[in-house]
C-alpha cells in the first residue's frame, strides 16, 4: 500500500503578484525551488494562511534571486501580494518507508522571501 506524505513545504512566504491572465501556476524563485527540492511543473499545493484557502497549482520557475512568488491564472483571484501562503508538495510511499522518511522544510525570510543563513 503507498500513502501520500509530504515531501517539501516551502513555510510561510509572501505572494509577491498575482497574474490572472496567465494560464496558470505559481511562478517561484529557483532559489526557493532549490533549496526545497521542487521540481519545476510539480503540483503542489498552496495553503493561504491569510484567507484559508487551499488550491492545487504546479511550480514554474521565476527569475533568479528576486524573491518573486505570484500566483498565475485563477489561483490569482485566491491569493494577493502580501498574502502568507504555504507550498506543499506530496510524494507516495510505502508505509515503511514514510516511517522514517524525513521531508525537506525550508523557512525563508518571510519579508523577502530569501533563504536564511
Amino acid at each position: 500500500m503507498l500513502i501520500e506524505v509530504m515531501r517539501a513545504k516551502l513555510h510561510r512566504i509572501t505572494v509577491t503578484e498575482a497574474d490572472l491572465n496567465y494560464i496558470g501556476s505559481v511562478t517561484l524563485d529557483p532559489a526557493l525551488i532549490e533549496a526545497s527540492g521542487l521540481v519545476e511543473g510539480e503540483k503542489v499545493q498552496i495553503v493561504n494562511c491569510n484567507n484559508g484557502e487551499r488550491i492545487e497549482t504546479y511550480v514554474i520557475r521565476g527569475e533568479e534571486n528576486t524573491g518573486k512568488v505570484c500566483l498565475n491564472g485563477p489561483a490569482a483571484r485566491r491569493c494577493q501580494p502580501g498574502d502568507i501562503i504555504i507550498v506543499i508538495a506530496y510524494g507516495h510511499m510505502t508505509l515503511e518507508a514514510a516511517r522514517s522518511f524525513k521531508p525537506t522544510v525550508v523557512f525563508p525570510d518571510t519579508a523577502t522571501n530569501r533563504l536564511l543563513p
